[in-house]
């Protein structure tokens, strides 16, 4: 194995590429490895390759993509795209997968900026064909161009939904419903938290706007929606739902569901960083101070991957993990990485005060979390229903790991990415207890599927980055 690199980030969204650009232009060794062939990350996704139309089409947050990525892209950083990253260590030794190949490298320091995921939840009907995530669409939208052309129903719960039914209204999309499953009474919690969230105001103020523009174009927002199931036999037919005491129904083959961001915390639990639940944001976080740093000395995580912030907190969060990643490795002292911190700190502080009014308005409740009916899917690789899972709490197994154990659910290829806090929920509640109680899935390596082939060039000592 070659020399230990300076600094290796793990990611180019918005904390990645920021982190990137911050410590490379403080002289340090910088090594970003991104799984994407672009970058930009989900939320800049494919903006290298747009033109002002589609700039104009996605609004602008994606617009300031343009600046980040040009910012990142003009920096001395070593941006190697393609690459995946199977394995981390609490010693920095890294495991990537780059052109069919396995290798080892290591860094003296590590920078997780491996984002989010889109919360998974299972329904009834969420594995029939036509049904996908909100957020996997849009990335269609800004990569491929792709839009659902026979009309689509928008539900489940966060700013995402009003986002993306603004989008495709403008790119001509039928926008059939937007159903939102936050109970009625978060507006009341949400309330409490308004005065403070008005210091990030512009915020709200671009909500309102695409709120109102769906209203004026007809499209129908509705609000406390429960019971939510996709209906067909080989694919989606209709949606049905319950709203003011009364079933409804909805003809549609396209059904984008969204309920909220999660930190993928993959690589932050193979490397052994410490975690705890965030009960605002109803998951598992890292542990981290506010220089990004883990509990493991020399692993930093910032963005999503840290706690859900959103593109802009994400970006000051990354100039400040840069910051201090020059100071540890002596490229600047802790002063000078203090001064210029000054505005990031500020901003961040600033932006960050929208999160608990959109906690408050947009928390799911725990009968959507836990209440998934016997016969629907939880894990979709093993094949594993609810009734299976809550069989196996019967049987005396009281830990999700045990119900894996029995089950196999999750130790399929997606390593329980999305099966895992469905489980802990449902293992939860059926042993009467929190489920910030209930340990979740361990995480061991490979973090991806990864073949006999490329794990053999590891033996060739091909082992360079």
């Amino acid at each position: 194995m070659n020399a230990p690199r300076e600094l290796v980030i793990i990611g180019a969204g918005p904390a990645g590429m920021a982190a990137a650009s911050t410590a490379a232009g403080l002289g340090v060794d910088t090594l970003v490895l991104d799984q994407q062939p672009a970058p930009g990350g989900q939320i800049f996704r494919g903006i290298g390759q747009a033109g002002p139309a589609h700039l104009e089409l996605l609004g602008s947050d994606y617009q300031a993509g343009t600046e980040r990525v040009a910012s990142f892209v003009h920096s001395s950083a070593d941006y190697q795209p393609d690459t995946a990253v199977w394995s981390l260590g609490a010693d920095g030794e890294l495991g990537i997968l780059q052109r069919g190949e396995a290798r080892m490298i290591s860094a003296r320091r590590v920078v997780i900026a491996g984002g989010a995921m889109e919360r998974p939840i299972p329904f009834p009907g969420w594995t029939l064909p036509g049904v996908m995530n909100a957020g996997g669409a849009q990335v269609l939208m800004k990569s491929s161009r792709l839009v659902p052309l026979d009309g689509v129903v928008i539900a489940g719960s966060g700013p995402l939904l009003i986002l993306l039914a603004w989008q495709y209204m403008r790119a001509g999309v039928a926008v059939q419903a937007v159903l939102e499953l936050a109970p009625r009474k978060n507006l009341w919690r949400a309330g409490l938290r308004l005065p403070a969230a008005l210091r990030a105001g512009h915020y709200l103020t671009r909500g309102l706007g695409y709120l109102l523009a769906l209203r004026r174009a007809g499209i129908r927002v509705t609000y406390g929606v429960s019971d939510l199931k996709a209906v067909g036999n080989d694919r989606l037919e209709a949606v049905t739902f319950r709203t003011g005491g009364r079933e409804q129904s909805l003809e549609t083959g396209n059904l984008l569901v969204h309920f909220g961001l999660v930190p993928g915390i993959q690589l932050t639990e193979a490397a052994g960083c410490r975690h705890q639940w965030n009960d605002g944001q109803q998951c598992w976080r890292p542990q981290t101070d506010a220089w990004g740093n883990s509990s493991v000395d020399g692993i930093a995580v910032v963005g999503d991957g840290a706690a859900i912030g959103g593109a802009v907190a994400a970006v000051h969060a990354g100039c400040l993990a840069g910051l201090e990643a020059a100071r540890a490795l002596e490229h600047i002292d802790a002063a000078e990485r203090d001064r210029l911190a000054v505005n990031d700190r500020q901003w961040l502080q600033n932006d960050l005060r929208i999160r608990p009014f959109l906690e408050s308005l947009h928390r799911l409740p725990e009968t959507l979390l836990s209440g998934t009916a016997d016969d629907t899917l939880v894990c979709r690789c093993e094949e594993i229903t609810a009734g299976e899972v809550r069989a196996a709490v019967r049987a005396g197994h009281r830990d999700p790991n045990q119900v894996k154990f029995i089950t196999r659910c999750g130790m399929g290829p997606c390593q329980g990415r999305q099966c895992g806090q469905a489980v802990a929920n449902i293992v939860a509640a059926a042993c009467d207890r929190p489920v910030s109680e209930v340990v979740p899935f361990r995480v061991r390596p490979p973090l991806r599927p990864v073949s006999i082939g490329e794990l053999s060039m590891l033996e060739s000592g091909n082992n360079t980055a």
